[in-house]
């Protein structure tokens, strides 16, 4: 099976689209093949890769399908089939995306109503549940990637509990505030319920020839972004929510692990500071920072901080990969 990452905090506006899109082309660059998935509803990372024509190729008018996660659900939400083909976009020979769709939000509650009846070890509800798992080994095999990097959106709701089981691990990325803490403390939790609880469901499935994922969501560790460097050193409003970070995620997300005190704290995988104005011209030429030519405005210490970008996501890509276990 192909290894599925997660990116996933149920705090918005901490850059989570921002992270898997330029981590998906850092590892494109390095050669590796990726599947980008959107399982967000709002979509933005769809957004991010396609210009309006192609998203309204993909989200035609209605009957037609949509060239999206949801038009492969159709046939297993509709009671006519199970999963359908899924709709792929070629990037580039290294990266492709299943694309998301703002519909993806009305299989919240077909997803919420079956996910007790796992425990009755009803087959529908096995479907259900494991549809997007499904999907995204389909597309990984038809795209002949190497790992898929899933994008999430920021709730607890059941689309993020199914996708979530689809995941085999889990990144966390983090903004040096007080609202990042509490959405740890109130996630953490979550993930260690809905591993619990899936585990004991798999154990009821009642049609031994469909495939399941695990559901393992191992944690890989926190990504803190967006933090402001002054003198090579995070401001001081930053730097004391920084420094509470290490033994907030230990004890949200591993439970009764002891907080850890070692320094480096090894689950902190990378700090990105603020691309500022980086970042908008970047979403306008629709490529990663560290793309940006002196044609879209990248000059001066734009051009060098752009670059700067470039070593930084690499070593980012870099240590996912080592973490997950995969060599580049």
């Amino acid at each position: 099976m192909i290894p599925v990452l997660a990116f996933f905090n149920n705090r918005g506006g901490v850059g989570t689209t921002t992270l898997v899109y330029h981590v998906s082309w850092k590892l494109a660059d390095l050669g590796f093949r990726v599947l980008a998935a959107d399982f967000d509803p709002q979509a933005n990372l769809t957004g991010a890769f396609l210009d309006e024509d192609e998203l309204q190729e993909i989200w035609p008018e209605p009957p037609a399908v949509p060239q999206t996660i949801f038009g492969s659900l159709k046939p297993l939400i509709e009671g006519t089939g199970d999963i359908g083909q899924a709709a792929l976009r070629r990037v580039n020979p290294y990266l492709t995306l299943l694309p998301g769709d703002v519909a993806l939000s009305s299989f919240e509650d077909e997803l919420s109503a079956q996910w007790p009846n796992c425990l009755d070890g009803q087959e529908r509800a096995f479907r259900v549940t494991s549809a997007f798992w499904r999907i995204l080994q389909q597309a990984a095999l038809e795209s002949g990637s190497q790992v898929i990097l899933m994008d999430l959106g920021p709730n607890l709701g059941a689309i993020n509990r199914a996708a979530l089981i689809a995941a085999d691990f889990m990144v966390v990325p983090l903004a040096p505030d007080l609202f990042s803490l509490q959405g740890l403390r109130s996630f953490g939790p979550s993930i260690r319920r809905w591993r619990a609880d899936w585990k004991s469901r798999l154990q009821r499935n009642s049609e031994p020839s469909l495939e399941l994922p695990a559901g393992e969501m191992s944690p890989v560790g926190y990504v803190v972004l967006q933090h402001t460097i002054r003198l090579d050193r995070p401001v001081q409003a930053q730097a004391k929510w920084m420094a509470r970070i290490p033994a907030e995620y230990a004890e949200s997300i591993f439970g009764n692990r002891p907080v850890t005190t070692l320094k480096p704290d090894t689950n902190q995988i990378a700090q990105l500071k603020n691309f500022q104005s980086l970042m908008p011209m970047a979403q306008q030429a629709r490529k990663p920072i560290f793309h940006l030519k002196p044609a879209d405005g990248a000059l001066g210490a734009h051009l060098a901080a752009a670059n700067s970008a470039g070593k930084d996501f690499g070593e980012l890509a870099r240590e996912l990969m080592s973490r997950i276990g995969l060599d580049l």
